[in-house]
């Protein structure tokens, strides 16, 4: 938490999905970070503390989402994370969120209301 408020970083290569991200997040009253890389994600990680992470599952580096995920929790981090994904909805059925080390998935595009309430429930 920064100056009373839930510290969200988003993680993606479009710039586009940050900023509708950052709009977002911050009409819900949270704190945001953004990186465009799972690179930058990671040493914002280690400076900020994030509350929650929401990153894209596919950037420019193939499978960066769910490496940086990994290397997450190879480094001990408790912070729930996020996946974003255009494939959202078919990896439901398909993928153990848990096993991923994944609180769940968001599906582009992002529809506000259900982001801001599911977040509202998960940083109570």
């Amino acid at each position: 938490m920064q100056d009373g408020k839930h510290v969200i970083l988003c993680i993606d290569d479009d710039v586009d999905i940050l900023e509708s991200l950052k709009v977002i997040l911050e009409a819900g009253d949270y704190q945001v970070r953004t990186a465009s890389s799972a690179a930058e994600g990671l040493k914002m990680v280690k400076e900020d503390s994030p509350d929650l992470i929401i990153i894209d599952l596919m950037m420019e580096e193939i499978d960066s989402g769910t490496q940086f995920v990994s290397e997450l929790q190879a480094s001990g981090q408790q912070v729930p994370i996020y996946m974003l994904s255009s494939t959202g909805d078919s990896l439901q059925g398909m993928i153990d969120y848990d096993q991923l080390g994944l609180a769940g998935v968001f599906q582009k595009p992002l529809d506000p209301d259900y982001l801001l309430k599911l977040l509202k429930s998960k940083l109570k």
